[in-house]
């Protein structure tokens, strides 16, 4: 149980209940399911009181601002069109550190969009935020009604938020973290990036946006997710229910990083047998492009972004390839034009250069450098995560190693979503940060993201997709979790990848909604 409370901000919980021991959960078959999770009601209450009373008050002041009024820290736009969508933008002035009273706090900008079906502007409807994946990714933006949004508009308001640093939510970019003087500073204002104050953002969102600032629908894919028990852990009290897809996190205490990987490594393995099952001819591609790598000057090529391209850079292409629907074939067509043709007979054979420009496009951490740079993070409370990836890698007996596997002629493996000291080396984006990432690797105070007692009482309704081999979410360590969530209500399915929400056109979001409005009744 977490012995730290929140910092001052707007996600301190008023009561919680004792712990209790949840019941046994067993592990479910590798098909569709569904699995409630609920422990037996509460023997002993208590009352937690915060010693934040301004920070109550301030609340209850919101829930007068009208959702349709700009005021001084929310500017409403105007309506606007896309083909059967209505969508409106939002932006907000908020705090980037909720812990400091407001006008001691820096401002940054929260950008929200909020869409409807068309003709529905005026109607009444509940709210649904949608939590996006990351960390360090914005919203999406929607150029039509199809998918899971048609879905959602079909009952709700939708709200896509850009997470703070993301999309045009005051952005991390590569360009901008160069302003900071010194690695201190910026790594300073990164620890206020995490699920905590995201959370807090949607907190303070909420009060404004929703008429009486009623509590609103969540939907977590992936980290989202995670932001999503955040959320139940602090802020229940502004939820009327929680949707999570592919996004159970791991909730004990300290840092469970280490415990992640080692977990997940069996799956990235067994997606990788998947991959050279698919597309046997790419084992030998494979190697032909590590050997090449491995014996070129500098132990790798020059990239376009000038970065550069080593056996175990290669190996990155893991990350996106072979965890979501499509992966596989997109990897195996990128290797089909790893090769320069040799239109002069006697010209030297080349790596070409589609492949690596493809290559930097598909790392894409120009564009995203919060994802690197706090990834481990999201594992850590009250402990560092000391380049947990790395340190876990070191412990496969050269399983990993490209260049050991090529020798011995065995399939290289592609690694899944981990992030490593060396990337901030090869990667040219990343290259000015690597003292940053360091000092967040050895940073052991980072503030907690989930309260074990509130979860367990938790009284909101919960629903969440698992996903059996999900490469990025491990099963197991997801069970776990979910068994000390009281009330919460499990799908677990083989039918979709960790991508099912965009992939199952709107049927992963009907089922889920299901199951808490009474079509998935229990069994």
């Amino acid at each position: 149980m977490l012995t730290r409370r929140a910092p001052l901000s707007f996600i301190k919980p008023h009561f919680f209940f004792s712990s209790l021991t949840p019941p046994a959960f067993s592990t479910p078959p590798p098909f569709t399911t569904a699995v409630s999770l609920t422990p037996s009601p509460p023997q002993r209450k208590f009352l937690y009181l915060s010693p934040y009373r301004s920070s109550v008050r301030s609340i209850t002041a919101m829930t007068a601002v009208n959702n349709t009024t700009t005021t001084g820290d929310h500017v409403v736009g105007e309506w606007y069109s896309m083909p059967d969508l209505r969508l409106r933008d939002h932006r907000f002035t908020v705090p980037l550190d909720y812990s400091l009273r407001r006008p001691n706090s820096p401002k940054i900008s929260l950008f929200v969009r909020e869409i409807v079906t068309a003709g529905n502007e005026g109607k009444e409807m509940p709210y649904l935020l949608y939590l996006q994946g990351g960390p360090g990714f914005g919203s999406p933006r929607p150029t039509e009604s199809s998918g899971w949004i048609q879905k959602a508009c079909e009952q709700f308001r939708l709200v896509l938020m850009d997470q703070r640093g993301t999309g045009i939510s005051t952005p991390i970019m590569t360009s901008s973290m160069l302003q900071f003087k010194s690695a201190e500073s910026l790594a300073d204002y990164l620890t206020h990036f995490r699920a905590d104050n995201i959370v807090n953002d949607a907190e303070f969102v909420r009060l404004r946006l929703v008429p009486d600032a009623a509590p609103w629908t969540i939907l977590g894919q992936s980290f989202g997710g995670f932001c999503a028990v955040t959320y139940l852990s602090f802020a229940p009290q502004g939820l009327k229910q929680a949707l999570i897809t592919g996004g159970i996190p791991p909730i004990a205490d300290g840092c469970t990083a280490d415990s992640v990987y080692r977990a997940c490594s069996n799956q990235v393995v067994s997606q990788n047998e998947k991959y050279y099952s698919r597309f046997p001819q790419d084992i030998s591609v494979v190697h032909e492009a590590v050997k090449y790598l491995a014996e070129s000057e500098g132990g790798g090529v020059l990239l376009p972004s000038g970065g550069i391209l080593t056996p175990r850079g290669l190996q990155l292409l893991g990350l996106s390839g072979l965890g979501s629907s499509t992966g596989f074939e997109r990897l195996h067509y990128m290797f089909e034009n790893v090769w320069d043709p040799i239109l002069v007979p006697g010209a030297p054979k080349r790596i070409s250069y589609n492949f690596l420009n493809a290559f930097d496009n598909w790392m894409d951490f120009d564009a995203a450098p919060l994802y690197a740079l706090l990834h481990e993070s999201i594992y850590c409370q009250g402990a560092s995560s000391k380049w947990s990836a790395n340190r876990i890698r070191a412990e496969d007996g050269g399983k990993f190693d490209a260049v050991q596997a090529v020798k011995e002629g065995r399939p290289v493996l592609f690694t899944g979503e981990m992030i490593f000291p060396w990337m901030f080396d090869e990667i040219h984006a990343l290259r000015p940060f690597k003292d940053v990432a360091n000092k967040l690797a050895e940073k052991k105070d980072w503030p907690p993201l989930y309260n074990l007692a509130a979860l367990k009482n938790n009284k909101v309704p919960v629903a969440a997709a698992v996903y059996y081999e999900d490469m990025y979410v491990n099963f197991k360590l997801v069970t776990e979790s979910a068994s000390q969530i009281g009330g919460i209500r499990l799908w677990v399915t083989n039918e979709y990848m960790h991508s099912g929400l965009r992939d199952g056109a709107g049927r992963v979001l009907d089922h889920l909604l299901g199951m808490l409005n009474g079509k998935k009744p229990l069994f």
